[in-house]
């Protein structure tokens, strides 16, 4: 698409020239003149204004108020601004960072032009509201327990000082939510270990089959206390895979442990591990492994946030579970730095399957 034809002042050649080099200028660009009429849009800014915005005034195509006093003070005293701008296609918000730098003897008359560079910052504004949300869901997983423990305090302090039956209930409790808050502060560290060194690619070679055996070995008290039976089906042969024993330890241990909370009351959970030639999430030869247990399952309607930071399809039971909300987000993590995939399959009646596929040779 070729930029809107420009309204300088000088000759054709030099309109040309202008016009040819903001056409060419990948972000938006606008220029409106002295008069407060728009009269240059390059290729990139119609999206934003339109085939028609040429010398109109700028207050009827722009319209939001912030980027309009940022243009009226600046054609007043010359000084540079900025300011954001909000678009929309309909399908997708975009956030731009919007400049405007006067440009004299530019425009009708030849006295000056205001010249508007949209920057999109969309990604930045969304790793900005991640980041807030994230210290907002901390904020309330600490506060919660904190203020339990507070209460309890100042209950054995007062009317339970010499009541020894309720201060050793409220001294259980008490150590519940503090064991709580451990396992909060031990995931935060953990995710953000395996967050800086997701970009680092395990170089040693381990056995996955002896990993899950010893994660199954660990879990295997509280197999027997929820009355469920281990079930595995792999390969003779051991499969090796380039991987971080202690983290793919992490993984099974979360997807193994999730299972045995929230699917217990299927009796049994499979272990299922195959290797393929060439596996399609991954175009590469790799290993499958199934966590299948077949409890109550999950509405679908969960599934897709299943990996976010502190979501929960039952907050309540979650965290009497002991669930902080942050594992699957670690197993998101440590399988991406694995070069592998995560599929949860569930529905609400019919038990959860969890694969993970990792790459049985290096992914470039």
């Amino acid at each position: 698409m070729a930029s809107v034809s420009m309204a300088f002042v000088g000759s054709d050649m030099d309109n040309k020239i202008l016009d040819s080099i903001l056409g060419a200028i990948p972000q938006p660009i606008i220029a409106i003149d002295a008069s407060e009429r728009i009269l240059a849009v390059n290729s990139a800014a119609v999206s934003l204004v339109g085939h028609t915005a040429m010398q109109h005034s700028y207050v009827t195509i722009l319209r939001q108020p912030a980027l309009l006093e940022a243009i009226e003070a600046t054609l007043k005293d010359d000084v540079p601004r900025t300011t954001k701008y909000l678009s929309t296609d309909g399908a997708q918000d975009t956030t731009y960072k919007v400049t405007c730098r006067a440009a004299p003897g530019v425009g009708n008359g030849g006295t000056k032009a205001i010249i508007l560079f949209f920057e999109d910052i969309s990604q930045m504004e969304e790793v900005g509201q991640m980041r807030r949300d994230f210290v907002t869901n901390v904020s309330h997983e600490l506060r919660t327990p904190l203020t339990a423990l507070i209460g309890f305090i100042e209950t054995l302090r007062g009317p339970a000082r010499d009541d020894a039956k309720a201060a050793a209930r409220f001294l259980n409790i008490m150590q519940d939510e503090a064991e709580r808050m451990n396992r909060l502060v031990g995931d935060l560290m953990s995710l953000n270990r395996v967050e800086e060194n997701e970009r680092v690619r395990p170089t040693q070679r381990v056995v996955l089959n002896d990993i899950i055996q010893s994660t199954c070995h660990s879990l295997q008290p509280l197999a027997l206390q929820a009355g469920v039976k281990f079930e595995f089906e792999s390969p003779e042969l051991p499969v090796e895979i380039y991987g971080d024993s202690d983290q793919l330890t992490q993984v099974f241990t979360n997807i193994i442990g999730n299972a045995l909370k929230y699917g217990a009351s299927g009796g049994r959970i499979t272990l299922r591990m195959t290797t393929v030639a060439r596996e399609a999430a991954l175009r590469a030869p790799g290993v499958r492994l199934q966590v299948i247990d077949y409890g109550a399952g999950i509405d679908p309607v969960h599934l897709p946030r299943l990996t976010e930071r502190f979501y929960r399809v039952d907050g309540h039971r979650s965290r009497e579970l002991g669930g902080t909300g942050l594992g699957l987000a670690i197993v998101k993590h440590i399988i991406n730095r694995h070069r592998g995939k995560l599929n949860i399959e569930s529905a609400l009646g019919e038990g959860t399957t969890v694969t993970v596929m990792l790459p049985t040779e290096p992914l470039s």
